[in-house]
């Protein structure tokens, strides 16, 4: 599945990174502690997390992540926004919360397989 269209089906919001839209997503990693997801995400998933600040998509880049989803209608830092367009990886939006949002994502991904 691509990451345009996780976003039509879980009705998320594009902030940042369209370039990206297109990257296949393998799965999905969810974790707010940053140093977790440097050591066990893997190369095009999505990450959920509630971090907003610049160093989520210096971790994103290094791992080769497909997508950042921020939960709870949390927006990011301007800074995190410049820095998902350079590295042309979606920053996406939801109103959901952590668990709700990786309920949908797995049975999203699970139905795909």
């Amino acid at each position: 599945m691509k990451v345009s269209e996780l976003i039509e089906k879980l009705n998320l919001q594009v902030i940042s990174g369209q370039k990206g839209l297109d990257r296949e997503i393998s799965g999905a990693y969810v974790s707010d502690l940053l140093s977790d997801v440097m050591g066990n995400a893997r190369e095009n998933q999505v990450w959920i997390t509630l971090q907003v600040h610049q160093n989520v998509m210096a971790i994103a880049s290094l791992k080769d992540l497909a997508a950042v989803i921020l939960v709870k209608g949390l927006q990011p830092h301007k800074s995190t926004i410049q820095h998902s367009n350079e590295e042309q990886i979606p920053l996406l939006s939801t109103s959901d919360s952590t668990f709700e949002l990786s309920g949908k994502l797995y049975a999203l991904l699970k139905d795909s397989q």
